[in-house]
């Protein structure tokens, strides 16, 4: 049951992600690929919900996974409408030359339609393995730690646009609000928001399966595409350096003096 339901959820990802690469050969922008990113894992969500055991618990992830899911999407949808492809894309394009598309398909959009299971496994862990479950007591607190999650997530944004739409001078760095007691308070939310889900589900049996999304999540975001890739890019930036050594990386904590 459970290798079927992968093979199932997989296979609309896989459709998913081929009709993203389709379009971003019609727009000539790979970095549509950043904007589906989260309508695929609630794709995940709902793929596995419809089609697995859709209990009480499923039902509220389901929710939790739409909430999460869409607000990504339009916000980086919003983000980038009005700028040109992400520079990591054009750098691609002019590195990979005429294996770009092949690369493109399998590197960018299967690749992330793979992610996209795995980070999402939680929810078809829940809906194979847990027909009628119910929240108890474990599940409302893992509930909670995803509300801190999606606080930290959802403000931390709002404060970064504001403050780019504040048009700051060149070389400023957001340090107030939630930004004054960790660098990154988005990918902090974003991590605990898929901690929380895991905790949500960890009475079902073979929880332990399901660590794969909240400790996937964590290492791409501590060590691949999320705070190392951001950071870089600050490198030059001597206000950063100094905002560095002042806040925490990642857990909110208060400001060293």
């Amino acid at each position: 049951m459970l290798l079927e339901q992968i093979a199932f959820t997989f296979s609309v990802i896989a459709a998913f992600v081929t009709v993203l690469f389709i379009l971003s050969l019609i727009l000539k922008r790979n970095d549509i690929a950043d904007v589906a990113w989260g309508t695929g894992i609630f794709i995940v969500a709902l793929v596995s919900y419809f089609s697995g055991a859709q209990g009480e618990l499923s039902l509220i992830l389901t929710v939790l996974a739409a909430l999460w899911g869409m607000r990504l999407t339009l916000r980086i949808y919003l983000r980038n409408r009005k700028k040109t492809e992400d520079f990591r894309y054009k750098k691609w394009r002019k590195d990979w030359g005429k294996w770009f598309y092949l690369r493109s398909f399998l590197q960018v959009y299967l690749l992330q339609g793979f992610l996209m299971v795995v980070v999402g496994y939680s929810f078809v862990h829940v809906n194979v393995y847990g027909a009628n479950a119910a929240l108890n007591v474990i599940a409302f607190v893992g509930l909670l730690i995803w509300l801190i999650g999606y606080f930290f997530e959802v403000i931390g944004d709002w404060q970064l646009d504001k403050f780019i739409a504040s048009k700051p001078a060149s070389g400023e760095i957001l340090s107030s609000g939630l930004w004054k007691y960790t660098r990154h308070p988005n990918y902090f939310g974003e991590v605990t928001m898929w901690w929380g889900v895991w905790v949500m589900i960890v009475s079902l049996p073979l929880s332990y399966m399901a660590l794969i999304s909240p400790l996937m999540i964590t290492f791409l975001i501590l060590k691949v595409s999320g705070i190392p890739m951001l950071e870089k890019s600050f490198a030059d930036n001597q206000n950063f350096q100094e905002y560095k050594k002042h806040t925490s990386a990642f857990f909110p904590l208060p400001p060293k003096t």
